[in-house]
């Protein structure tokens, strides 16, 4: 299963890129998953002009392609990435992932 975004996760990065005068047409989102957190892994998001390499999964959501390394697509395939903008609590990205078996209270590491 691909890796997807909400259609707030997808404005939030297509902004990001116009604010940063980011080509748009080679700008990508890179997903990966990197060991530490509260709760063992930590998400990592990065926008790259970088192409893909051999070991990536490569998928488009609305018109952003979205890179992820094998090792790191193992833990995160299936995963919907969500924007929130709440007054209360701040705004950041949100993390959905079928393969968690738990998360902490920021959302920003789980565990698989």
């Amino acid at each position: 299963m691909p890796i997807m975004l909400s259609e707030s996760a997808v404005n939030e990065i297509k902004g990001i890129i116009k604010n940063q005068q980011l080509p748009e047409q080679e700008t990508k989102l890179r997903v990966a998953v990197k060991g530490g957190g509260c709760s063992g892994f930590s998400y990592m998001l990065e926008l790259t002009e970088d192409p893909a390499g051999e070991q990536d999964e490569v998928s488009d959501c609305n018109g952003i392609k979205i890179l992820c390394d094998m090792r790191s697509y193992l833990y995160v395939n299936g995963t919907e990435i969500d924007f929130k903008n709440d007054n209360l609590v701040g705004k950041g990205f949100v993390f959905k992932n079928p393969n968690a078996t738990s998360t902490c209270g920021c959302g920003s590491s789980f565990h698989a």
